[in-house]
């Protein structure tokens, strides 16, 4: 190859005329080489192309290396049990198959997946390095998988992130910390302050959201202290997502910090600070909101009826309390501002302005000139809030009472504030009187997997569903709920019905089929999901 340029007797042919020669092509540009005895321009051409290319390369020199990233961080979470292990790359592996439409009798694994990786981080497992990329893919495609992945993916999911465009969702916010590793320094030694201080102000968002959610949980103060240093120079956006973070722990000491945030430059951050000062009963803020509503509700002695005078104006006290003034459309003002201070209230100051009396002996109080709604869908609000037991029960009332009795409650969010157990029985005796066609909503706040008898109850009226010929696609959800929240011990009283039955006359057409299918796929879905528990238990 070194006598193409020789034979020519000049110098090398310039690279760009080489490539010009190779786009116009040798018939139309005659190459800047001379040809050997023998050979076409265009073998020339390509010869040329070669020995100039090694030229080039070998005539550069090499540019500094550019660093490698930091080592991944430790992860000191225990690792997976092998079958485990095993199950989340079959799960990951499934996740991207098409649902099949209508009914089928095989367990959705793509459905089992949000499950799996919620209970693997109840174990307080690590994902496996190897599982990484793929667990983030999954997480990508899916954003209701998210927060559990990530949990499990831990400080690596995160470490990797920052390698891939791809995964950039993982920085922009994650789970408060849950699975990752706490705060540490060199060599895996606990973070100094400073080094706290250092990831905080240096940290990408989501960084920043676990942290501080991590430092709150050891050292309230410490973490208000982190978020108080750098509040002013936050983005809103952000500022709103740190403020909201303070709610697991809130404590009377976040006090003075949520009363300055009730001055914010954000309608939205101002809301969710008079919403967390709503929720400490003790605080300046309530006091204020209680003494509006004072002024506005009461029982007048010897009247046995709950008197409201709305409030007829919204003053700035109230606007800079986060009382917004303007309501939404086909709602009146003055019930807006009156819902607003209601429910910022503390319900066991009606206790005391109502003579002693009880949630429910207050809740059973008429009310005059018909604002009983809005008073009532205001303490519902009040008592979601501030977790009170007692008033969601009153509120609530009895499951047996026809559903649309009363308009204004949310019975869903009423029940989130009961016990476990409570909760459970309230929507199975509401099931026993109602059926499953309004129970959907109710189903979904119950705790997972279904305590008794509640579990129960579901099936039962199943049953009485498919023993009636019912439309079955009309249940395809409860099925689905069912799948994700019994018990799966429930399964072997459940294999009798996947026997195909006898359509009675009316019936829907194929109801029995789908019945039988629909019981099946069930069942299986109960039992994997055991095997499942057994293998993340070591079993």
């Amino acid at each position: 190859m070194s006598s193409i340029s020789t034979s020519a007797g000049t110098a090398p042919a310039a690279w760009d005329d080489l490539v010009a020669a190779a786009l116009l092509g040798t018939e139309r540009r005659t190459p800047p080489v001379a040809a050997r005895p023998g050979q076409d321009a265009a073998a020339a051409l390509l010869d040329a192309a070669a020995l100039s290319t090694v030229r080039r390369r070998a005539g550069l020199r090499p540019a500094p290396a550019r660093p490698g990233p930091d080592p991944a961080p430790e992860d000191p979470r225990p690792a997976l049990p092998p079958a485990a292990r095993s199950r989340l790359a079959m799960l990951l592996a499934d996740r991207s198959s098409p649902g099949r439409s209508g009914p089928r009798s095989a367990p959705d694994l793509a459905e089992l997946l949000p499950q799996w990786l919620a209970l693997a981080n109840q174990y307080g497992y690590r994902a496996p390095d190897a599982l990484l990329p793929t667990l983030l893919d999954a997480a990508r495609a899916r954003t209701d998988l998210r927060p559990e992945a990530l949990t499990l993916g831990g400080p690596r999911a995160l470490w990797l992130a920052r390698l891939n465009p791809d995964w950039k969702f993982a920085l922009r916010g994650g789970p408060p910390g849950r699975g990752a590793a706490p705060a540490s320094g060199p060599g895996g030694a606990a973070a100094s302050d400073a080094e706290v201080r250092r990831q905080w102000e240096e940290g990408l968002f989501a960084e920043r959201v676990s942290l501080l959610a991590r430092t709150r949980h050891r050292d309230p103060a410490a973490g208000l202290a982190l978020l108080s240093g750098t509040w002013s120079t936050e983005r809103a956006e952000d500022r709103l997502m740190f403020l909201d973070s303070l709610r697991d722990d809130l404590a009377p000491s976040d006090e003075p910090f949520l009363e300055q945030a009730l001055s914010d430059r954000s309608r939205n951050v101002r809301a969710t600070a008079a919403e967390l000062l709503a929720a400490l009963p003790d605080s300046a803020f309530a006091a204020r909101m209680a003494e509006r509503s004072a002024r506005c509700v009461s029982l007048p002695p010897d009247t046995g009826q709950i008197t409201v005078d709305a409030p007829a104006r919204c003053d700035s006290g109230m606007q800079r309390d986060g009382v917004v003034p303007k309501p939404p459309s086909g709602r009146g003002e003055r019930s807006w501002w009156l819902s607003q201070l209601v429910e910022a209230t503390p319900l066991a100051r009606w206790s005391e302005w109502f003579g002693g009396l009880g949630a429910d002996r207050i809740v059973a109080l008429p009310v005059a000139d018909g604002w009983k709604a809005d008073l009532h869908a205001a303490w519902c609000r009040a008592a979601v809030r501030q977790r009170s037991a007692e008033w969601s029960r009153a509120l609530l009332g009895t499951p047996g009472a026809p559903p649309a009795a009363a308009a204004w409650r949310d019975p869903a969010k009423l029940l989130s504030a009961l016990p476990v157990a409570e909760r459970a029985q309230w929507v199975a005796d509401f099931i026993a009187s109602h059926g499953l066609s309004d129970a959907f909503r109710l189903l979904g706040v119950c705790a997972v997997p279904w305590a008794e008898p509640l579990g129960s109850a579901v099936v039962d009226a199943l049953d009485i569903a498919r023993d009636a010929g019912s439309y079955p696609w009309s249940f395809s959800g409860v099925m689905g709920l069912a799948e994700r929240c019994l018990d799966p011990a429930q399964a072997d009283r459940l294999e009798v019905l996947t026997a195909l039955p006898d359509e009675p006359e009316g019936a829907a057409p194929g109801a029995g089929g789908y019945w039988s299918e629909a019981f099946q796929r069930l069942v299986g879905t109960l039992r994997l999901r055991a095997v499942m528990r057994s293998e993340l238990a070591g079993g």
